[in-house]
């Protein structure tokens, strides 16, 4: 959602709108949309009967009389060239684009040499650890254009675009206007758009002469705004400039998540708020410094050129700085500007400079939200007047509440989810954004001239981007703030019926009432039951195993309330804090980590999140040396102890026993001296890991962290006593399990910590299938989400939460999430009825 406080443009006393750029505004729009959906003759149709319609409309206003009518001349000559454009060249554009030679380079595949320039700075990509490789940015993606494609020694000039796909380290510092020669291999782009392939690349660019000289100057300011940001923590040094400078790529994916779920992710994507504000503050300068109209028009447009360079040319900052550019040209003419005339016009120019910001995101969502404040804020803020609302209170609920209907649409039919915390998130956060975008400007443009002075100006707003990141981490952690909608344009559809409908309301007495009775009739009689999210978490539970994606995140009881020992963090610091938060996890004694793979420790920070922890444990091994630096960093900066578990050590609480069983000896840690964060399978880091038994009031639990073939030889042939009631299968379930480990564990009870749709085949159909010719009940997290092991009539049982309800949804399962059932183990069969009722196992 897109929020313009200041954007709505229109006076209070305003009751009509300057519609008359609108048509051609529409022509150009729609004659894009459909050149991209249905092919380049769909533009060249839209746009002659764009200008059909404009000879009729030129024809009718010359001949009327009335002069109103005759106003809508010059629009009918707008429509006219607006339309013609769109026939041509737009259209010429979009056919060059379907039919271009590296298209079809591109479904054939291999790689080819590219010469292109880079037309907008590189976005990094979020990725989730795994094994050896740390989590964060790994890649990035740099957009090109003028490609020129060596293929078997012939050069091929493209008229399109080509998405490159590239390692961060090496194309993090390319600039805009730089022209690279790279190798790339070659896929297919997505269907629908000016792009006509993407190129993966592995190796660094080879850049040719040097960016223009104001991109190297923005590239600076950056950079030093990215240093004096330090002085803050964490988090709000990566924030901060995202909200001044769209510059995210020190943004932590945890807050970049909680952003996006909390609605508030237009904050990071700089557009007209911060145009608004920019301007705004310079007019007044000017205004303070007695200089004229002209003059103070001249120095905001020189500011907004200056910041919308700064920023990178995103669809977004585009149609903002074309607007801006609008209502600055009028008031250095003198005129009185509008801003539907202008938001207009901004369409018009951006969508025939580039017909693939007709089907952008970011653009419609500006748009949308900008015609919504445009045309409706001042009407709901007036009737909120009326009921007595002062004038800035009404003003500051009718923005962010206007923008979410006006962009709920669009948002639920291209991602296929709404917010429903959004409006309340916004209003929270609205009183910072103008000082943080004040004072985050002047801090830029005084860091690269006075480090000391912009370091005090980061350290005053610090406070403020703080208070952003806790509105949307709250925000985000409300039960149900994201809702599942089908996506695509019938999804789109039944969500602006549904505005529709609730805006009908507001205004007819009689729709509340009736969308009351269809919401309980719909309840009571077409959903089921178990669509109702269950209660969490369950009685006397003893193991919860967290649905964090593909890693392990285990929570075991200690028997006092609020308080557990953790056992891995999976590799996404955010899904763990939340499992901890719905356990009511306060006070975390120890922190065992079995080994130091990215997906078990890489949730290690969100442990700390508002919680006392007593110490963090890890085993001999310390490869990655990344992961061990990390782990170091860490306890070092929040002054835990970090403490190593041998093979023999018991630790108690009050209803918990721990004793390590593995590694035996330090000569069987062969990783524990590496330095290669690389390496190939992880197969000797992974048996070095930690294994421990717990001895809980449901029987024991046996947690293998990542053990393998080897490690499980091992305690095999030393005769450690492996029987568990519970066992926390090892390595996510991989093939390299041994079916005589497995026997000689015996589990009821068997989970799998493991992600949905990973690329690792886990976990394995066989060592499930010789888990259930054990008897065992095979649970997992893909498919059951947070697994907890609960005592029930003295026997050990399981309870599932449900997945992440976003994932069912977009995953072919059911979309109703199953409540809490204790499922009873299935010992039915053979002889396993009387195992289960002789059994000895210590509880």
């Amino acid at each position: 959602m897109v929020i313009r406080a200041a954007e709505i443009g229109a006076r209070k006393d305003a009751t009509t709108h300057d519609w008359r750029l609108v048509p051609a505004a529409v022509t150009v729009w729609v004659g894009a949309i459909l050149g991209l959906l249905w092919g380049w003759w769909a533009s060249a149709v839209c746009g002659l009967i764009g200008g059909s319609v404009a000879v009729v409309l030129a024809r009718r206003a010359s001949r009327s009389q009335d002069r109103e009518h005759r106003r809508w001349l010059p629009a009918a000559g707008a429509l006219l060239l607006c339309g013609l454009l769109t026939a041509w060249p737009v259209s010429a554009r979009l056919y060059d684009a379907e039919h271009a030679e590296l298209r079809e380079i591109a479904l054939v595949g291999g790689e080819v040499g590219l010469s292109a320039v880079v037309t907008q700075r590189p976005h990094s990509v979020h990725a989730d650890g795994y094994a050896g490789r740390p989590g964060g940015m790994r890649s990035v993606l740099v957009p090109v254009d003028t490609v020129t494609a060596v293929v078997d020694g012939e050069r091929i000039d493209s008229q399109g675009r080509v998405l490159l796909i590239a390692p961060a380290a090496t194309w993090g510092d390319v600039l805009v206007g730089q022209r690279v020669t790279v190798r790339a291999e070659l896929a297919p782009a997505r269907p629908h758009q000016m792009t006509v392939a993407v190129g993966f690349v592995r190796g660094p660019p080879e850049v040719e002469g040097t960016a223009p000289w104001w991109q190297r100057v923005s590239e600076s300011l950056r950079s030093t705004l990215r240093a004096v940001c330090a002085v803050l923590s964490e988090e709000p040094a990566g924030l901060l400039p995202g909200l001044v400078v769209g510059d995210t790529g020190e943004l932590s994916e945890r807050v970049e998540q909680e952003f996006l779920d909390a609605g508030m992710s237009h904050l990071t994507a700089v557009s007209g708020s911060n145009v608004a504000i920019l301007c705004g503050a310079v007019l007044l300068l000017a205004r303070g410094l007695r200089c004229g109209p002209r003059l103070s028009a001249t120095l905001a447009g020189a500011a907004l050129l200056g910041f919308v360079v700064l920023v990178g040319y995103e669809p977004s900052v585009l149609r903002a700085g074309v607007m801006g550019a609008v209502g600055l040209l009028a008031l250095l003419l003198g005129r009185r500007g509008s801003a539907l005339p202008a938001l207009a016009a901004a369409v018009c120019v951006l969508v025939l400079y580039d017909p693939e910001m007709a089907v952008s995101m970011g653009f419609t969502l500006s748009v949308v939200a900008t015609a919504g404040l445009v045309l409706l804020a001042p009407l709901w803020s007036r009737a909120l007047e009326r009921r007595g609302v002062p004038g800035g209170v009404a003003d500051a609920l009718a923005v962010p509440t206007v923008a979410f209907f006006a962009t709920a649409p669009v948002i639920a039919g291209m991602v296929g989810e709404v917010s429903l915390v959004s409006v309340a998130a916004n209003l929270a956060a609205a009183p910072v954004v103008a000082p943080i975008t004040v004072l985050g400007t002047a801090a830029t443009a005084l860091a690269p001239l006075w480090p000391g002075a912009a370091e005090i100006v980061v350290y005053v707003v610090g406070p403020a981007v703080s208070w952003l990141i806790l509105v949307a981490r709250h925000a985000a952690s409300v039960p149900g703030a994201v809702i599942p909608w089908p996506s695509g344009w019938w999804g789109g559809a039944l969500a602006m019926l549904v505005v529709a409908v609730l805006l009908c309301g507001l205004r007819f007495r009689w729709i509340p009432l009736a969308v009351a009775l269809v919401a309980v009739g719909t309840v009571l009689f077409l959903v089921p039951t178990r669509v109702l999210a269950p209660a969490w978490p369950p009685d006397d539970w003893v193991l919860v195993a967290c649905d964090v994606g593909q890693g392990d995140g285990l929570v075991l009881a200690t028997g006092e309330p609020a308080r557990a020992v953790v056992v891995d963090t999976g590799p996404d610091p955010a899904a763990l804090d939340r499992c901890l938060d719905r356990l009511g996890v306060e006070r975390v004694p120890l922190v065992v980590l079995t080994h130091l793979h990215a997906d078990h420790v890489g949730g290690l920070s969100a442990v700390f999140e508002g919680r006392a922890v007593g110490g963090v444990a890890v085993g001999p091994g310390r490869a990655p040396h990344w992961a061990w630096r990390e782990v170091v960093d860490l306890t070092t900066d929040r002054r835990v102890p970090l403490v190593r578990l041998n093979a023999g050590d018991r630790l108690a609480w009050h209803e918990l026993r721990i004793d390590v069983l593995a590694p035996a000896t330090e000569e069987n840690v062969a990783a524990e001296d590496a330095e290669d964060a690389e390496d190939t399978d992880g197969t000797t880091i992974n048996n070095t890991s930690l294994v421990l038994r717990a001895t809980t009031p449901a029987g024991r639990i046996l947690l293998t962290g990542d053990v393998e073939l080897t490690a499980q030889a091992e305690l095999l042939a030393m005769g450690t006593d492996l029987r568990a009631d519970i066992l926390k299968v090892p390595h996510h379930g991989s093939r390299y399990t041994l079916a005589m480990f497995l026997k000689a564990v015996s589990p009821r009870i068997a989970i799998t910590s493991v992600g949905a749709d990973n690329t690792y085949g886990h976990p394995s159909p066989e060592t499930h299938r010789v888990l259930r010719g054990l008897g065992s009940l095979v649970a997992r997290t893909d498919t059951g989400g947070d697994t907890a092991v609960v005592l029930h009539d003295d026997e050990p049982a399981v309870v599932r939460r449900g997945p992440s309800i976003r994932r069912r949804f977009r995953r072919p399962v059911r979309l109703a999430r199953p409540p809490p059932t204790v499922e009873p183990l299935p010992w039915g069969r053979r002889d396993h009825r009387a195992r289960r009722a002789s059994s000895n196992r210590p509880r």
